[in-house]
Formats: structure tokens, C-alpha cells, sequence
């Protein structure tokens, strides 16, 4: 290699791998710096969000959720190499190996600068039955279409979902929209677990006012098949739900196997350990982005992790600014997340009621009922703001939002008042816009902060 041209190597081509290589070749020309990116799937910087709305038919074409093709990066200077898995990670000599996709051999790819950009996996427990046809997980564009392929030809019209989180209840919508009778087996308490119970409970009526049957507090122990190997229920410990497809929404774990051989730092949730330049702690030339790291909370000042689209992107141009001789820094998150079912909204930042009693925290909570617009107008829809804040210094630790439509991005007031450290106090002071086809005259998000403000003096 020429010794006046570095070379980049990216593991991974979704979100935070091919955002960090597109940056780094903003930054500098290729007689300067090579970029090779490895892809062991069939799809590059595609949304992995937007599978349920694709799989329920909002969204009509697959090729509707990719970003930008391997072609595209290839035209941008990114020697871009698909459906080759990179098997090892050898730190000391500066290099990994990779396994090329027609005939598995495996070559030794040196790099100067490495970025690992790896994801994460879909929970995928060790049950009897887990891997019988009709099963799936929802991951990649490649799972998507599996699923619709098995929708599209199935004969019954029973789904069974595992897992109420985000994809849990999406993908109960998805199934809902193509006229299946959905069952949504749940662990927690209530739906929701990144709600609070209170708060998830109001999207359990929903989901059973729309014909969802929800089980809470229930364990799956086994998936049941037919003869040929088909699924046809999932049993839990007292009970038996029928399916002909069954949908994991587990949640996800930091796919950091690669990283862990290799000796590379991973904290308690099993993700990578960065600085804030998003580089790998330790390790002056390896940077990491996207599901595969840990990330700061700023409310808790703890470390998180967090599988968002939103963080990956920010993560890569980061990453490729620095690769690229500029400077940035990843300051952490507040845990910002909103999802929708059928017309239910469902939004959440900071903490949680366990999360600050884990953090050793003293908080009051309030709980408030507005709607969306004036109460007057055409429209105006019902939600369901609670609020967080501390004890003594009034700060605000979190605010969880459950409403009809207006009602979801309303947590981004929130988000913006958690990552300035706001008082409740100073939030009702907030110069909000105010019109009745949009709010109240005070908004749900205002009124909420002035009844955490009595609270905190009473």
C-alpha cells in the first residue's frame, strides 16, 4: 500500500457503516484515502424502521425503504463489496479476514482505520420449535420479505406475536392490516415495557378495542408444529395460542461477536465501549457506530443501549468526520423513542419510574389528561401526558405521551428540555406555538410541567 494513502475498512453497510465511509470520502479524495465497506447481506443503508409499514402494506415496494444502493456508493468512490462477511478481527497486525460469497474463501484485508458498524441481532430465544417454517424475526429487508412471502401464502389466518415493545406492537398493526387474528404474547405487566405499567396499559385497551388479543405476564415455552414442520401454535406455561405465522418482537441484543474475539472493550449490556469521538476506548484507530455500541444516557449518566436509525446516522458522520481529519463528538442520548398503533401515538424520553429508581433518584410523578388541539375544534383528540421530575432541584427526568393524532412529537419539547437539564419550573415558561387547530391554549407538555411544579411543593 502506498505509504501517503491510508485505508479505511468498514465492517458493516447499513446506517452507521456506509454514513461514516459516505462522510469520510466527503472529507478526503481517494488518492488519499481507500475505503473498502463489507456487506454480508443482499442491502445497504436501508430502514430497517420501516418494515412493519412495508410488511402491512403502507409502504408498497421494498426498494421504497433503501437509501442509497451499493451501486450508488460504489459511483461515490467506495469499493463496496456485498454479501462478504468479514470472520475475524486481528487487532495486533491491523487487519481482518473475509469471507468472499461464491465459493466461501477467505482473504486477509489490511486497514489502517477500522469502523465496525455490526448492528445488532434479534433476540431469537432457545425454544423447542423456534426455527419451524412460519417463524420469523424482523431485522433485515431480507426477513421482510420472507415474512410477506409466507403471509402470501398461508391458508390461515391466525398470527401469533411474541414481544410487545416497538416491533412487537408494529408489527401487530402490520398483521391486522393483511386480515389476520392477532395474538400478542407479552412477559410484562402491561404492553410497552419502555412505558411505564399505567402508561402501557392504555395501549393494551387499544390494542384489545381493535381485536387484538393481549396476553401480559405470559412466558412462551415452546413453539408447536404440524408434521411437516409447520407452525401451528405457541404454547406458554397455561395455555395454548393457534398460529399459522408467528412474529418475534423480542428486541434486540449488540451483534459484537467479531469485537469480543478480538479483545475489544464491551460494557454491561454487551455493546461496544466508545469515547466521544466514537472511537473504540483503547484503541487509537478503531472507531464503532449504530446498534453495536453503548451510548451515554445524559438524564441518568449511564450507559445504554439503544438500537435507533436516528443515533446510527449520527454515529457514521461522526465517524467519517473524524476518519476524515475533522472533529466531532457524540454527546449521548436522553432516550428519545415514539411508535404508533393503528391511530394510537406512542412516545417516551428520559427516564422511566424503575429507571430513576435504579439510578438512585428521588422523583414525584403527575399524570395529566388534554387533547391535542382546542377542545373546540373539529378534531381534537385525547392524551395521556406523565411527567418525571426530581426531587429538590426540579429537574426533569422524563415524560411519557400516549394520545391520538398531535400527539406523539409532542416528546420532542420534552427531549430538547431533558438535554438542556430544564426545571419543570422554567419549562412552563416555554414559548410554545399556540393556534386551536394545533394546541390548547396551554399546551398538554406545559400543563403537565406546571402540575409537576406544585407537585415538587407540596
Amino acid at each position: 500500500m502506498n505509504s501517503s494513502r491510508q485505508r479505511l475498512v468498514v465492517i458493516g453497510g447499513d446506517a452507521a457503516g456506509m454514513s461514516a465511509a459516505s462522510q469520510a470520502r466527503r472529507l478526503k479524495d481517494a488518492d488519499k484515502l481507500e475505503i473498502i465497506a463489507f456487506e454480508r447481506g443482499h442491502f445497504t443503508s436501508f430502514s430497517a424502521c420501516g418494515i412493519p409499514y412495508w410488511v402491512g402494506g403502507q409502504v408498497e415496494q421494498r426498494d421504497a425503504l433503501i437509501a442509497r444502493t451499493p451501486e450508488e456508493h460504489r459511483a461515490r468512490g467506495i469499493d463496496l463489496r456485498m454479501r462478504t462477511e468479514v470472520t475475524e478481527i486481528d487487532v495486533d497486525r491491523g487487519r481482518v479476514r473475509a469471507r468472499g460469497p461464491v465459493d466461501g474463501t477467505e482473504e486477509w484485508v489490511p486497514y489502517d482505520k477500522l469502523v465496525i458498524a455490526t448492528g445488532a441481532r434479534p433476540v431469537r430465544p432457545a425454544l423447542p420449535g423456534i426455527d419451524a417454517a412460519g417463524v420469523h424475526g424482523v431485522q433485515t429487508l431480507d426477513d421482510g420479505q420472507a415474512l410477506l412471502d409466507t403471509l402470501q401464502g398461508t391458508v390461515g389466518r391466525e398470527a401469533v406475536v411474541v414481544g410487545a415493545g416497538y416491533i412487537g406492537v408494529e408489527m401487530a398493526e402490520a398483521l391486522l392490516n393483511r386480515g389476520y387474528r392477532v395474538t400478542v404474547v407479552n412477559r410484562g405487566r402491561q404492553p410497552m415495557s419502555t412505558l411505564d405499567p399505567d402508561m402501557g396499559e392504555l395501549v393494551h385497551r387499544t390494542l384489545t378495542g381493535l381485536g387484538v388479543r393481549v396476553a401480559n405476564e405470559a412466558t412462551v415455552t415452546k413453539i408447536l408444529t404440524t408434521e411437516d414442520g409447520r407452525v401451528r401454535a405457541v404454547a406458554t406455561d397455561d395455555a395454548e395460542y393457534p398460529a399459522d405465522v408467528v412474529v418475534l418482537g423480542i428486541g434486540v441484543r449488540p451483534e459484537t461477536g467479531l469485537a469480543e474475539a478480538a479483545g475489544l472493550p464491551l460494557g454491561q449490556h454487551g455493546g461496544l465501549c466508545t469515547d466521544l469521538a466514537m472511537r473504540v476506548r483503547g484503541h487509537g484507530d478503531i472507531w464503532a457506530g449504530g446498534d453495536c455500541v453503548e451510548v451515554l444516557d445524559l438524564v441518568s449518566g449511564r450507559e445504554r443501549h439503544i438500537a435507533l436509525g436516528t443515533h446510527a446516522n449520527k454515529h457514521g458522520q461522526i465517524i467519517g468526520t473524524n476518519v476524515g481529519g475533522g472533529y466531532a463528538t457524540f454527546p449521548g442520548v436522553v432516550g428519545t423513542a415514539v411508535s404508533k398503533v393503528c391511530d394510537l401515538e406512542i412516545a417516551r424520553t428520559g427516564l422511566r419510574e424503575r429507571d430513576a429508581r435504579a439510578a438512585g433518584l428521588r422523583f414525584r410523578t403527575v399524570t395529566v389528561e388534554s387533547t391535542s388541539r382546542a377542545g373546540y375544534y373539529p378534531g381534537a383528540a385525547p392524551m395521556t401526558v406523565k411527567m418525571l421530575a426530581e426531587e429538590r432541584t426540579g429537574r426533569l427526568l422524563g415524560v411519557q405521551i400516549v394520545g391520538r393524532e398531535g400527539a406523539a412529537k409532542r416528546v420532542d419539547v420534552a427531549a430538547v428540555a431533558l438535554t438542556a437539564q430544564m426545571t419543570v419550573e422554567q419549562m412552563t415558561a416555554l414559548d410554545l406555538g399556540y393556534a386551536p387547530p394545533f394546541s390548547p391554549v396551554w399546551d398538554p407538555i406545559l400543563v403537565a410541567a406546571r402540575r409537576a411544579t406544585r407537585a415538587l411543593t407540596t
